[in-house]
């Protein structure tokens, strides 16, 4: 799984995703960016506003990326021609029960390949976990990754935890 890499469709340009701690600067700038347009999405959506800068902070640091460290987790970063891209989280919730969160790739990289590669490489890496199943949760305003979980293989289930943020869960059989 790492090192895993692939040509961009149309161009020369590279893909490739391998494991990263949580806290590399690649990885920390991913989060950041993830976070903002997730939580800028919701508020728009909900309050006419992007979130509040101090919350914005507040919320990157209390939410460091920990449960993705060895061994029970891993943090997968997608590079495009080696600038980061996107990333993929895995934790293990049981011996055989992963949980796939934090997908995200830049906007402007979006539909150039690279969300398949992540979904592919957090598969494999939640198998090299023991995981025989991924779960997710994701908010109904995020129609594109609720798409795209739909596109490879995952099926949408009832609730499997109380996030006050969650609106539809999904599962995916990692045995077959």
């Amino acid at each position: 799984m790492a090192g895993m890499t692939r040509p961009s469709s149309g161009t020369r340009a590279f893909w490739s995703v391998a494991p990263e701690p949580f806290d590399s600067p690649a990885a920390l700038a991913l989060w950041r960016a993830y976070y903002t347009e997730v939580s800028d999405r919701w508020y728009h959506l909900h309050e006419g506003r992007a979130t509040d800068p101090r919350e914005l902070e507040r919320e990157v640091a209390a939410q460091t990326g920990a449960e993705f460290a060895p061994p029970t987790g891993v943090l997968l970063v997608a590079r495009h021609d080696g600038e980061p891209a996107g990333t993929a989280g895995v934790r293990m919730l049981d011996a055989t029960t992963g949980e796939l969160s934090r997908v995200f790739v830049r906007a402007d990289l979006r539909g150039k390949g690279a969300a398949p590669l992540l979904l592919a490489a957090a598969e494999a890496a939640a198998r090299d976990l023991g995981a025989r199943e991924l779960i997710l949760d994701t908010r109904g305003d995020l129609v594109e990754a609720r798409a795209l979980y739909a596109r490879h293989g995952y099926a949408e289930t009832a609730a499997h935890n109380d996030d006050v943020y969650a609106e539809h869960w999904f599962r995916k059989d990692l045995t077959g």
